[in-house]
């Protein structure tokens, strides 16, 4: 796999800068279009500000580490967090018919990441949430 980045960042939501310019940087290096890149960035956004915001009950540091790379034509992301034990793979997919007034708040965002991506895989190893991201280029 051709490395990408490897970020790791503070449980803080004004890291996410670092994220989007980190995948706009490697898009651009690597010819991906901008709606590609676009919906990277607000996948990985959504991801990790959940983490941020709900993974951490109590106060502190924690570093969260976000990884990119390509192979062919897959780009691959992992996150890892120390954060609450979470699959969001289990979360129910969200009614979308109602009105917004009808609707159960929450889920919406790990919807959009299942929509953007291709394959989503979760596992707990060793005290850590890894998610595993993949997309298809074509």
């Amino acid at each position: 796999m051709q490395p990408g980045f490897s970020l790791r960042l503070h449980n803080r939501l004004l890291e996410l800068d670092r994220v989007a310019d980190a995948v706009e940087a490697f898009g651009e290096a690597h010819g991906l279009p901008a709606r590609l890149r676009f919906q990277i960035r607000l996948a990985l956004d959504e991801l990790l500000t959940n983490i941020i915001s709900y993974g951490y009950p109590e106060d502190g540091d924690h570093l969260i580490t976000v990884a990119m790379g390509q192979e062919g034509t897959r780009l691959r992301f992992v996150l890892e967090d120390d954060a609450q034990p979470f699959d969001p793979l289990t979360a129910r997919t969200p009614d979308t018919t109602g009105t917004p007034e009808e609707r159960r708040i929450g889920g919406l965002g790990i919807h959009l990441v299942r929509t953007i991506m291709d394959r989503v895989a979760y596992e707990r190893v060793d005290d850590r949430n890894r998610l595993i991201l993949e997309k298809d280029i074509d």
